[in-house]
């Protein structure tokens, strides 16, 4: 048995389909060019470049049929970001004045841009880094005269092991055949999850390396509920899993009947669920699931891969284009969450030693003031189309919050003198992911709107544990007595003075997390769209006086092992 992160539900049982992407990176590293060869491969990279962009326009039509237009995003972007002048330039840069070989002027080039974005203490910007080096690969393929294996041409029964794939990868198989995968790289967040759970196959990402030692031909099945892999298994296991195969396809049927069903407990306590989105492209996706609006609009996509900043108007379209998509449903649009860590021609920001504790989010914005009542103006004008919200991030105490309030006065004061209509009485709230908030949490709700708990970097500040370091990620846990007693104290705080409380960590994508959250008094859930039906599926199945009991239960243990425990008897 090989264990890996659950990234996919479901049970897939096939031969394993081992398949290599990899180029030997090694076979390039520092390899130098003599100045006469140096238009021969700049020519090269343009070459490349041209015939990975019309690869993923292949891709693009092949996505058509399998993903919809949100989720074809990805591919876009992909070529956006191909012929992104910054990275362009940067590969360029390396073979006219470093005289490498376009090999390595990619993968250096690449690596330099993936640093940026894996030191960013936002998940959503972290898995940049994975875009770059899809990327990259592609180019390297090209430029290698090596060709991607289509796994649309696989015709039996197959699980693909791999060191990673790509959505190019993942959108290419062909699901009669490909009943699964299990990849040593990637989590949760991970495209390859995303792709995983949109095209509903069962997958393990961040599997041990033993998956290595799996031969083609293999029998395998992926149990994407448990997190493993069972190799070559015995009889009865094999009986035993394809009774739960039959078992999980039912209980999925039933689940997509739910779209249209309200969020109620068994005794009628009304849930709202919501959705994480990047882009206004993919508000129509939270629609589609059932969900009940936007929990959170993460607006850093209008700063990244362009070389100047976006303009009022820029970010007002887009603002508008959510808006006119969810109609009265609510949109939470969170200010700028960008990291003083990253080397931004756009904001010139510096380099930091520790950028996790660092000049980010609304620190940079509070220095920044004409750059953030761009974005306030935006949303302000926004605002009259649709039910939009404003959340500030990384709120630590209260004087950071009356100072973003003043400078949204301030905008507000610069559209009356152009007289461009507002919604004078949007609601302002911020998300709680510092310990000092979490702890002030009454305070702060004197002055907020609302509350929407980010447990993902709650859990990194509270533990003084980076969940990207494998050295230290196994003591990241949401179920630590002190995190809980912590979102317990924010939704408490909250309730007290009147406001709402979501949260729209990874937390609040699990179902098994549903019941302790809802016990604890969470009003409000914001998830990736895809993980709206399966958080509906278990709210409907909760009743509400249980939760509470089943909370306060958890909250008297002080091991998390305990409440771990408890919360899987309960279930």
């Amino acid at each position: 048995m090989i264990k890996g992160i659950a990234a996919s539900n479901g049970i897939g049982i096939g031969k394993a389909f081992i398949l290599k992407t990899k180029v030997d990176n090694s076979l390039y590293t520092g390899k130098k060019i003599s100045a006469s060869d140096v238009e021969n491969e700049l020519r090269r990279f343009k070459e490349a470049v041209e015939e990975t962009d019309k690869h993923y326009d292949l891709v693009i039509e092949k996505a058509k049929g399998v993903l919809n237009d949100s989720e074809q995003q990805v591919f876009h972007a992909y070529k956006m970001m191909l012929k992104d002048p910054i990275f362009s330039d940067m590969v360029t840069g390396a073979i006219k004045n470093d005289s490498f070989c376009v090999e390595w002027a990619v993968i250096s080039s690449a690596e330099q841009l993936k640093q940026m974005f894996l030191q960013l203490n936002d998940d959503y910007m972290k898995q940049r880094a994975e875009d770059v080096s899809n990327i990259s690969k592609s180019l390297l393929l090209s430029l290698t005269g090596n060709t991607a294996t289509d796994l649309s041409e696989i015709l039996e029964d197959s699980i693909i092991i791999a060191e990673d794939l790509s959505p190019a990868d993942t959108v290419s198989m062909n699901k009669q055949y490909v009943k699964g995968f299990a990849v040593e790289k990637g989590g949760e967040t991970s495209h390859t999850a995303i792709m995983a759970r949109t095209m509903e196959i069962p997958a393990l990402v961040g599997c041990e390396k033993k998956i290595f030692d799996i031969k083609n031909g293999d029998l395998l099945i992926v149990d994407g509920e448990k997190g493993i892999l069972i190799v070559n298994p015995t009889p009865d296991e094999l009986d035993e899993y394809l009774d739960k195969q039959q078992e999980y396809l039912k209980a999925i049927e039933k689940i997509k009947l739910l779209k249209d069903e309200p969020s109620v407990t068994l005794d009628g306590k009304n849930v709202h669920l919501v959705g994480n989105i990047a882009n206004p492209e993919e508000a129509i996706e939270i629609l589609a699931k059932g969900g009940d609006g936007i929990g959170l609009f993460r607006t850093e996509f209008l700063y990244l891969n362009r070389v100047d900043l976006p303009t009022e108007e820029d970010q007002f379209l887009a603002y508008k284009m959510v808006a006119d998509a969810m109609g009265i449903r609510p949109c939470i649009i969170r200010t700028l969450d960008i990291g003083g860590d990253k080397k931004s021609a756009l904001l010139n920001l510096p380099n930091e030693d520790n950028p996790f504790l660092g000049y980010r989010a609304i620190r940079i914005c509070l220095k920044e003031k004409e750059i953030f009542k761009t974005q306030l103006r935006a949303i302000l004008r926004a605002s009259t189309f649709g039910n939009l919200k404003i959340m500030f991030p990384m709120i630590s105490s209260l004087e950071e919050l009356i100072a973003a309030k003043q400078i949204l006065k301030e905008a507000m004061s610069e559209l009356d003198e152009r007289k461009i209509p507002y919604n004078e009485d949007i609601q302002v709230g911020i998300m709680i992911e510092v310990p000092s908030a979490a702890i002030a949490a009454d305070i702060l709700a004197q002055e907020a709107d609302f509350f929407s708990i980010g447990t993902n970097d709650l859990c990194q500040y509270t533990l003084a544990v980076d969940r990207m370091n494998e050295h230290v990620s196994s003591l990241y846990n949401p179920l630590n007595i002190g995190v809980l007693r912590l979102i317990k104290m924010i939704i408490d705080a909250g309730h007290a003075h009147g406001i709402q409380v979501g949260m729209c960590g990874e937390m609040a994508s699990n179902p098994k997390y549903t019941r302790l959250l809802l016990g604890l008094g969470l009003d409000e859930f914001s998830m990736v769209p895809a993980s709206i039906p399966y958080v509906k599926q278990a709210v409907r199945e909760i009743n509400y006086n249980n939760a509470v009991d089943v909370a306060k239960t958890a909250l008297s243990f002080n091991e998390t092992e305990k409440i771990r425990k408890h919360l899987k008897e309960e279930a």
